[in-house]
């Protein structure tokens, strides 16, 4: 633990994350000099435990993920801010190489990149997922949130580097709670592709998901991570296939709907 907290903000978005969100606050005890905790509606304990870290904490309705971190990082008042989703924690090497960076009077970056470990299914994933660099830490005046929901990524204006150790990532609780999720993150990266204006082809059903098994499990040799990588393979394909069947849905919908022509009402 450091004597001294650095001048940093921890923002974490919430959402019932009672299981995950104390592991969470305890790897940055000392380090940071505030905590922000967005709420979209929690109904357990997790508003208590932010409260217990002495989290300032905020509700928002739920405006999707990018809008979301965005807010919470409006709140911080520190010069720089670190962010974590609930279910990570920062690995000891980590923690120490954040000290560090502190150590110097002036920073070089104005963002750094943070390397991202999975625990899933009892074991830590070391191929599938891994490594997996998240840009994490940032100023706060030069960073946005930005991507397509549910795929948020922080955005820096400066130069960035990297920083050594793990966020350690406490992804799924279980074979349900991951296929559920699969299916989940498959509408709403739908649901972002239609808001923006994309359009549905068929060979993007047909092709894309088979290229990201191919990436899974080649690029990313997930099948040395045994039987736990072939089952995370397969969930990047079903997660891409359920993103262009919902597309397909939206489409065959409204084709339907444009070739039947509504009845004049009669008086």
């Amino acid at each position: 633990m450091t004597p001294h907290p650095l001048p940093l903000s921890l923002a974490v978005i919430v959402l019932n994350e009672e299981q995950n969100l104390q592991r969470c606050l305890q790897s940055v005890s000392g380090l940071v000099s505030e905590i922000i905790v967005v709420d979209s509606g929690s109904t357990d304990r997790t508003v208590a435990i932010a409260e217990e870290f002495g989290a300032r904490v905020f509700y928002n309705s739920w405006p999707g993920h990018v809008a979301q971190k965005n807010y919470a990082l409006s709140l911080c008042s520190q010069p720089w801010v670190l962010s974590l989703d609930a279910d990570e924690a920062l690995s000891d090497q980590l923690f120490a190489s954040i000290q560090s960076l502190f150590a110097h009077k002036e920073q070089a970056c104005a963002g750094y990149w943070l390397n991202r470990k999975t625990f899933y299914l009892g074991a830590w994933i070391e191929h599938a997922w891994y490594p997996e660099w998240r840009l994490r830490l940032a100023k706060r005046d030069t960073a946005a949130w930005q991507g397509t929901n549910p795929h948020d990524k922080l955005v820096v204006h400066g130069s960035t580097s990297s920083l050594s150790g793990d966020i350690l990532h406490y992804s799924y609780t279980d074979l349900n709670d991951h296929l559920k999720r699969t299916i989940d993150y498959g509408r709403i990266g739908a649901e972002a592709a239609l808001d923006q204006g994309k359009r549905f082809h068929c060979s993007q059903l047909l092709f894309s998901p088979f290229g990201r098994l191919v990436k899974s499990l080649l690029f990313k040799q997930a099948w040395r991570d045994g039987w736990r990588g072939w089952i995370i393979a397969v969930s990047s394909f079903l997660t891409c296939f359920a993103k262009y069947a919902f597309m397909f849905e939206h489409w065959a919908t409204r084709e339907k709907e444009a070739s039947c022509p509504r009845l004049e009402e009669k008086y």
